[in-house]
């Protein structure tokens, strides 16, 4: 009779998925502390006590996530402050953790870089995925709001846009709906703007 799968894992030295399985809370009952233990080696968040796996990017997705964080890291060595772009937890509030495609502190605030993930950002810029496009532009529009962060970019490749976001509480307004064509500008740092047709045509 050939091995099973447990078996196996054990032969090659692994855990046996079931087990491996049991090593982990249920969902509902994840906490801050095991989240941030967690190697998944993929984009995962945090969420009432569930851990939620976003679908895995596409080559033009990361193509425009790396020329975002590239720009903010530029904008940062002139003007301080420090970008991140994902998988890398930002927490918003106790037992909530997103991970945006990119984020951006200001130097003032850069106290909350607490290594193994942030308190809140400045800045935070999604890539819309169509299989997932209500979390971007719902849901986590909301949350974000909600925490406090001051802007926030939605990269709609679809779309053909960039949605820019100024935080006046308790909801955002819109700074600017930015076509192919134009160039959009942030609220906040005075200075940084990108091309829309630069970001949408990044590869």
């Amino acid at each position: 009779m050939a091995p099973g799968a447990s078996e196996l894992a054990k032969a090659e030295g692994r855990q046996p998925t079931w087990e491996m399985a049991l090593l982990y809370p249920d969902q509902g009952r994840w906490t801050s502390r095991e989240y941030l233990e967690l190697d998944a080696g993929r984009h995962v968040e945090l969420s009432e006590g569930k851990i939620e796996f976003l679908p895995m990017p596409d080559e033009k997705h990361q193509a425009i996530v790396l020329l975002l964080v590239n720009a903010l890291r530029a904008f940062a060595a002139s003007r301080g402050g420090k970008a991140i772009m994902a998988p890398f937890p930002v927490k918003l509030w106790n037992e909530k953790f997103r991970e945006p495609d990119v984020a951006y502190m200001r130097p003032e605030n850069l106290g909350r870089c607490l290594g193994k993930y942030w308190e809140g950002a400045d800045v935070v810029i999604e890539v819309v995925s169509e299989s997932n496009r209500e979390h971007d532009t719902e849901t986590k529009r909301e949350e974000y709001a909600t925490t406090g962060i001051p802007e926030y970019w939605i990269v709609d490749p679809a779309a053909g846009r960039i949605t820019v976001l100024k935080l006046e509480a308790p909801d955002y307004r819109v700074h600017g709906e930015f076509a192919r064509g134009q160039v959009a500008t942030s609220a906040l740092l005075a200075g940084f703007s990108l091309e829309v047709g630069a970001v949408l045509d990044a590869e």
